[in-house]
């Protein structure tokens, strides 16, 4: 797998409290067995990992972004009689709609793929639990956040052992369980800032830099977008001005987000010809929605991922709080909708980190 450009990854090195603490993994080898046994490091350990925003328009399935402000944290405790077992103790958050069985939860499967990912047998097993502060079917990656905040709490228990980009593909399994195989919402909730997916399979990755600031409005209705009814509604078959149209506008985007031009990203997020046109429709009120954004002043608005949320980018926070009002507001007289949340964000060059 090759390592993105750029990326702050971590390994053996968990900061916490503002220091930083060299740790690492103890292994031991049992006699005559050939078999390694990996230690924890600590008892306990708890992680978070923010929202994100993926496609950005016309980069479906390979560009997706992290949000500041709310997300999912993960507890990851040491069972010390239990090797190998993972266990899902509680949920908050999730009006009691997730399975506490740890293979038919996102947080359950990536806490188990990274147990595998640390080469030899755990000597514990790991006891989890999950405070949600996304919700579900938003089209904010909810799912990615549990995820990552997961496989960065239970590597933090083994001292960090795996770099941030290793746990993607832990990350991925998970992903692909819940909401499909693509790792445009796991890589930037792991890595943080933008992330460009050049393969999944095998996984590369490239991440984009971008030089200071990134406001977004972000819009999340009361309307449940299940990313597989989303998907189900993409075409079959694309028009060939509809491909040269989105291979543009991608180009633009990333020129975009390398060259510091928040207009640019702005315009080229707004301009999807092939996945927008057949989602937008199952969001009531998002025509208006986009139409007023950009009247009040933003460069460009499209959809959140599967949806429902919409995304805005704009100039600075003032002029993101008359793009949130003005999307709000058409969401409630075009749609009949009310909102669950509104807010202006900044983009997240972090992804998960120990809390």
């Amino acid at each position: 797998m090759q390592r993105p450009a750029g990326a702050r990854l971590q390994g053996r090195c968990c900061p916490r409290r503002g220091t930083r603490v060299q740790q690492v993994t103890r292994a031991q080898q049992v006699a005559g067995q050939g078999k390694v046994y990996i230690d924890p490091v600590e008892q306990e350990a708890a992680a978070f990992a923010p929202a994100t925003v993926a496609n950005l328009g016309p980069g479906f399935d390979w560009m997706g972004c992290a949000v500041e402000g709310d997300g999912d944290v993960v507890t990851a405790r040491v069972l010390p009689d239990r090797p190998g077992e993972v266990v899902i103790e509680s949920i908050e958050g999730d009006g009691g709609r997730l399975s506490l069985e740890a293979p038919k939860n996102c947080i359950g499967i990536a806490a188990i793929e990274t147990l595998r990912l640390l080469g030899g047998a755990p000597s514990c097993g790991v006891a989890l639990t999950l405070r949600k502060g996304l919700p579900l079917g938003s089209g904010m990656g909810s799912s990615a956040a549990s995820a990552a905040a997961s496989a960065w709490a239970v590597n933090t228990l083994f001292g960090c052992p795996l770099s941030k980009d290793t746990l993607i593909i832990a990350g991925l399994a998970s992903e692909a369980v819940v909401s499909g195989y693509h790792a445009d919402n796991i890589a930037p909730a792991l890595m943080g800032g933008f992330i460009l997916i050049r393969s999944c399979d095998p996984l590369d990755l490239q991440r984009l830099p971008f030089a200071g600031d990134l406001w977004f409005v972000l819009v999340n209705p009361r309307f449940e977008a299940p990313t597989s009814e989303m998907r189900a509604v993409l075409p079959k078959e694309i028009p060939m001005k509809q491909v040269v149209n989105n291979c543009a506008m991608g180009g633009s985007l990333v020129a975009g987000i390398l060259g510091g031009d928040a207009a640019l990203i702005g315009r080229a997020l707004d301009s999807d010809a092939i996945v927008e046109p057949v989602r937008g429709p199952l969001i009531p009120g998002f025509q208006a929605v986009k139409e007023a954004a950009r009247a009040a002043g933003a460069f460009g608005c499209t959809i959140s991922g599967a949806g429902p949320t919409a995304v805005a980018i704009v100039s600075d926070p003032e002029v993101g709080q008359r793009v949130k009002e003005a999307m709000v507001g058409a969401f409630k007289a075009a749609g009949g909708l009310e909102v669950n949340s509104a807010k202006v964000v900044r983009l997240d060059n972090e992804g998960a980190k120990r809390v």
